[in-house]
């Protein structure tokens, strides 16, 4: 079943292709501290209605929302406070299908003109929970809200959302996913409890990976797994994109090209343009912008505390970036993340914006040198 569902079309906005969403994950690694704090909270009756789950990009916080999820509408103190709900269980089934009626995900809406995700979570999807607050909660009593992502949230949806956190009705939860919490209005931060979920060690990285794969029904020779979980700096979704598909071939690409920085290969540029902004490339060039974004992601925070890269990326981070430059480099990161998002989502010349990514990097290395 599980590979079925890996197999059928994309039903979500940041879906990897080929795996099961995380309300379908029924093992978890890891992540014992967080689900400590929140199974206590949970068995000592004074729940805070508004969890804010924030941490590195694909490190399970879905998941883990998932499985908060589940231990309430499946009985929270009732009997399943700190306790996972097995796969078997009719709530697990009801939240992986989205038919539980006491739960309610929002997340951004499909265009069915543009056939696109919108870019951000908007007003008209927030509306969506007058009517599920206003109804009787059924099933345990228990009413959960999941906000994938919070940051995506915009401004006239935050204070929708901001409103609800304000006044919620009694035995409501909401679990709020997010993994830049700086781009939430401090209101709404201040009205939720944050739950800092962290990378996963090695260890526990490794399982998930694996789990994941065996889920899925995906194979990885032990060179390339070793490869991609060395990269993933503890984030399963990285580890999975690169051990499926091109996700490696394409990391050593953008190395390459980093340790060529200021000068660019002309001709083999153009080549990888030609390879990401095809029609049918959307996959590749996201997979493409997530390892290159990831990438100057960790050069800047080894550049910031000495941690967070590899040996390689170490030695890339001690040529291209100083103390004199740091900010100049996070404003690289912060434009090339908007210019993505602009492109996807109003069907912008995807070639220009690969080209005006390595062009803005290579006027950078130029203009700041170490």
């Amino acid at each position: 079943m599980a590979a079925e569902r890996a197999r059928a079309p994309l039903s979500e906005p940041d879906r990897l292709d080929g795996f099961s969403t995380p309300r379908d994950v029924d093992r978890l690694f890891g992540h014992g501290e967080a689900m400590g704090e929140f199974a206590d909270a949970l068995r000592s009756g004074r729940m805070h209605h508004a969890w804010l789950l924030v941490g590195p990009e694909g490190v399970g916080k879905a998941t883990l929302a998932y499985h908060f999820a589940r231990m309430v509408l499946a009985g929270g103190d009732a009997g399943y406070a700190g306790e996972a709900v097995d796969s078997d269980h009719p709530v697990f089934r009801k939240v992986a299908a989205l038919s539980h009626p006491n739960l309610l995900l929002l997340r951004r809406s499909w265009n069915e003109k543009s056939k696109r995700y919108s870019q951000f979570i908007g007003v008209d999807e927030v509306r969506r929970l007058r009517a599920f607050l206003g109804n009787t909660a059924g099933e345990g009593g228990w009413r959960v809200v999941v906000v994938d992502r919070a940051d995506e949230l915009n401004q006239n949806a935050a204070n929708a959302i901001l409103k609800a956190l304000e006044e919620p009705p009694p035995r409501t939860l909401f679990l709020l996913i997010s993994s830049a919490e700086g781009r939430l209005p401090v209101t709404i931060r201040s009205r939720t409890r944050t739950l800092r979920v962290a990378a996963l060690d090695n260890s526990d990285l490794e399982k998930a990976v694996r789990a994941a794969l065996a889920r899925d029904e995906h194979e990885a020779d032990a060179k390339t797994l070793s490869t991609a979980l060395a990269l993933s700096q503890g984030s399963v979704r990285r580890a999975l994109e690169l051990v499926s598909g091109e996700g490696i071939e394409l990391y050593r690409e953008i190395i390459a090209a980093f340790a060529a920085l200021p000068e660019l290969d002309g001709p083999h540029l153009h080549r990888q343009v030609e390879r990401l902004s095809g029609p049918g490339d959307t996959e590749r060039l996201e997979l493409f912008l997530a390892l290159l974004l990831g990438l100057v992601e960790r050069l800047i925070r080894f550049g910031a505390t000495g941690e967070g890269a590899t040996p390689e990326e170490q030695t890339l981070a001690k040529r291209l970036i100083s103390p004199a430059n740091l900010a100049s480099w996070a404003d690289a990161w912060e434009a090339i993340s908007q210019a993505k998002a602009e492109a996807f989502a109003f069907n912008l010349d995807r070639s220009l914006l690969v080209l005006e990514a390595w062009f803005r990097l290579q006027l950078l290395a130029r203009e700041h040198p170490v």
